[in-house]
């Protein structure tokens, strides 16, 4: 694994053609997997009242976006990889947009919720803070974030040929509240395993 010195526009580039390269069996590999918790902790901690609107932060094919629409709530995906949004449209139905988590645009206080469900450990640490910042600007006051990533000791690199870059709480909670955001709750993946088999770390977050 090389350090995080690289050029954040190259490590978007290789690792989004990773996954537009085999974008068939990614689908394969995760439509069926259960992310209702992650899911439940999100809307649970948004206040008011359904339906809200929803940006599944790095959608990939749409599952999790199908599920949000067909529990009622306004869903809008984001992605950088090129097959993914349209795999993302045709099984969601919902709007996609194609942009690199390094180089977003998005509207200001626009949705309820954030869903970056295994997508924020891709981005290098180096240019966090801008990605965590645009989450936080598209989210409305007292809009909820919720992020589940690969936990670790703080270090990053290529696996492959994907970028990660894996925080314990310790670290990732520095990073996100330094965004302004408020920790909300936090829990280890897969649920009822002892923590050394618990490789997710999800947290919720509120803007202020």
């Amino acid at each position: 694994m090389k350090g995080p010195e690289e050029d954040p526009d190259l490590i978007a580039r290789r690792t989004l053609a990773h996954y537009d390269g085999r974008a068939k069996e990614f689908w394969q590999g995760t439509q069926d997997h259960d992310v209702s918790q992650n899911i439940d902790a999100l809307l649970s901690h948004i206040e008011g009242q359904a339906p809200f609107s929803i940006l599944d932060f790095g959608c990939g094919p749409g599952r999790d976006l199908a599920t949000f629409t067909a529990l009622g709530h306004v869903a809008i995906g984001l992605d950088g990889a090129s097959r993914f949004v349209a795999m993302a449209r045709a099984h969601s139905g919902c709007e996609v947009w194609e942009q690199q988590f390094q180089r977003l645009s998005l509207p200001d206080a626009r949705f309820d919720g954030v869903f970056a469900n295994a997508t924020l450990f891709h981005v290098p640490t180096s240019v966090l803070p801008k990605v965590l910042a645009a989450l936080r600007d598209t989210l409305k006051p007292r809009g909820v974030l919720f992020c589940s990533n690969p936990r670790g000791r703080n270090e990053e690199g290529w696996n492959g040929e994907r970028y990660g870059a894996y925080h314990d709480l310790e670290s990732w909670r520095l990073l996100v509240a330094s965004a302004g955001l408020i920790e909300l709750t936090h829990y280890y993946r897969p649920p009822g395993l002892p923590r050394a088999e618990q490789p997710w770390l999800a947290t919720v977050w509120r803007k202020p």
